[in-house]
């Protein structure tokens, strides 16, 4: 059920050429992200207000990589690390390896828990890659960013939020990926509910089945062109609008607490969907409501009740 036909990003005939690199660091700040937000599997993100940020610096030799917060017992410091992963692509299709790497990761982002931790830090990756690199944002437009991202991701709901912000459709056709980010109404509050647990997302997808029900199918497109216009100006449609069939049905199983609080707010009249491949549960509240959606949930959830990030990913000075 992945999006078809992601394409690594390539350079433009001619620019195929060795990369310089700047000596100064490159500093990244990138988003949560909630994909599917119901109806809009592999194709529908939101951006939030929680924040990795990320410095990169060329050296002279070897991968030093330290990370502090989220993860920081569990991460690989090296090769291995998905932000050196990312770095590195975007290296050689810039042309060239630096001949070292230091990173600094402060990690805000929850790790395997559908808030798109891989997504920032591929992201990060990409984008602080082609920070170093003298002319890199001529070498590799926003659209390469992209594709690149997506490319490694493996499907582009999550990275295009964390880039564009807001809310985005991500699509694909002939050439590659594509997205497009929308204001969302300024009334939307979401709040994220995160377990102690993690599902990770290649598990998650195993669940999913090879076939759908027609009817199951033709009534999720018409959730998802309702959740386009709910979140953007009519907000009180939010409910309908993340109704899903698509896959959360399917995952209950690997996630029957999260499940429970999705059904528990939705007969309460929230709009909660599971964030991403979950486990976190995602309400899309307003500010009358927030407060006492928050004192429904049970114990043994961390609760953040966020901002919808307007712009996605930024370079920020040191």
């Amino acid at each position: 059920m992945a999006v078809a036909g992601t394409q690594a990003a390539r350079l433009p005939r001619g620019q195929a050429r060795s990369a310089t690199f700047r000596a100064a660091p490159v500093r990244v700040r990138v988003p949560a992200t909630s994909a599917n937000l119901g109806p809009g599997f592999d194709a529908c993100g939101l951006a939030l207000g929680l924040y990795d940020d990320v410095v990169v610096q060329v050296t002279e030799s070897g991968v030093d990589c330290q990370v502090a917060g989220e993860g920081a017992d569990k991460v690989a410091t090296g090769e291995r690390n998905l932000i050196v992963k990312a770095l590195r692509a975007t290296f050689t299709l810039l042309g060239g390896q630096p001949r070292g790497l230091a990173l600094r990761c402060a990690n805000r982002i929850p790790h395997g828990r559908g808030l798109g931790s891989s997504a920032g830090a591929i992201v990060a990756g990409v984008l602080a890659a082609r920070g170093l690199v003298v002319g890199g944002n001529e070498r590799l437009d926003d659209l390469g960013v992209l594709r690149l991202a997506a490319s490694i991701e493996g499907h582009p709901d999550n990275v295009a939020a964390c880039l564009l912000g807001g809310y985005t459709i991500a699509w694909s056709d002939a050439e590659g990926v594509r997205a497009l980010a929308l204001p969302v109404a300024a009334s939307v509050v979401p709040v994220v509910f995160v377990p102690s647990t993690q599902v990770p997302t290649t598990r998650a997808r195993r669940l999913l089945p090879e076939q759908l029900p027609f009817a199951d199918a033709a009534r999720s497109a018409g959730r998802a062109a309702l959740l386009t216009a709910a979140i953007g100006s009519r907000p009180d449609l939010l409910l309908p609008a993340t109704e899903d069939r698509l896959h959360q049905q399917y995952r209950a199983a690997v996630m029957p607490r999260s499940a429970a609080l999705v059904d528990q707010l939705r007969t309460a009249g929230v709009a909660a969907v599971i964030s991403g491949a979950g486990p976190t549960v995602l309400a899309l509240t307003d500010a009358g409501s927030a407060e006492r959606v928050v004192a429904q949930v049970p114990r043994g959830w961390s609760v953040h009740r966020l901002e919808v990030e307007p712009t996605g990913a930024v370079l920020l000075p040191l």
